[in-house]
C-alpha cells in the first residue's frame, strides 16, 4: 500500500508540474502577442501671411513711414507757415495696404502730439474724402476726427478700413487733415503736429 501511495503522489506532482508548465507557456504566448505594434503619423505644414500699410502725401507715390522720425511731411497749402487767427489749411494723407498684404486692416488714430509755443493755439480735424485732390479747406466727407480737436488729442477718433488687394496694393483711402489757428495765436511762434495711425489686421 505504501508503494502504491508513493507512486500516486509522484504522478500527482508530475501532473501539477505539467499544468504549471502549461500556464507558463500560456503567459509566454500572451507576452509575444502584446509586443506587436503599429503606428500612424500625421504632419501639418504652416506659413504666415503678410501685413503692411503704406502712405502717400499725394495719392501717387507710396512708401512706409513707420516711425515719428520717418514721418511723412504733409503738404499743407501755401500760407501754412504764415497763419493768422481763424485761418485753416488742409493737406491729404493717403493710406493703403501694400501688394504683399494678405489681410484687411482697421486703422485708428492712436497718437497726436503738439509741439512748439503755438501748439495750444492750433486745432485740427480729419475727414475721409474720395481722393487726395478733394482735400481742400472746408472739405467734407466721413469724419475721422472732429474739427476743433486739440493737437495733442485723439478724442472722438473713428476707425476706418483698408482692404487687401489679393496680390496687388489695396484700394487707397484718402484722409484730409485740416488745421485751424485759434484767436490767441502768437505772432512768429512755431507749432508742430505729429500723428500716428495704427493698423490692425482683420482675419
Amino acid at each position: 500500500m505504501s508503494t502504491s501511495a508513493g507512486a500516486t503522489s509522484a504522478r500527482s506532482r508530475k501532473v501539477r508540474a505539467i499544468l504549471a508548465g502549461g500556464v507558463v507557456l500560456g503567459v509566454g504566448a500572451a507576452v509575444t502577442l502584446a509586443a506587436w505594434t503599429d503606428q500612424e503619423w500625421a504632419v501639418g505644414e504652416f506659413g504666415a501671411g503678410s501685413f503692411d500699410i503704406e502712405g502717400s502725401t499725394d495719392g501717387t507715390d507710396f512708401t512706409d513711414h513707420a516711425s515719428q522720425g520717418g514721418a511723412a511731411t504733409l503738404g499743407f497749402e501755401v500760407g501754412a507757415d504764415n497763419l493768422a487767427p481763424g485761418d485753416t489749411v488742409a493737406a491729404p494723407f493717403v493710406l493703403r495696404t501694400d501688394a504683399t498684404t494678405t489681410y484687411d486692416a482697421t486703422v485708428t488714430l492712436t497718437t497726436a502730439i503738439g509741439e512748439g509755443d503755438n501748439a495750444v493755439n492750433l486745432s485740427y480735424g480729419i475727414t475721409q474724402v474720395a481722393t487726395a485732390a478733394d482735400c481742400v479747406e472746408g472739405a467734407t466727407g466721413t469724419a475721422i476726427v472732429p474739427e476743433g480737436t486739440s493737437l495733442d488729442s485723439v478724442a472722438g477718433a473713428s476707425e476706418f478700413t483698408l482692404t487687401s488687394g489679393d496680390g496687388a496694393a489695396g484700394t487707397p483711402v484718402a484722409l484730409c487733415f485740416q488745421v485751424t489757428a485759434g484767436p490767441d495765436l502768437v505772432q512768429g511762434a512755431p507749432g508742430i503736429a505729429s500723428w500716428e495711425l495704427t493698423a490692425t489686421s482683420v482675419e
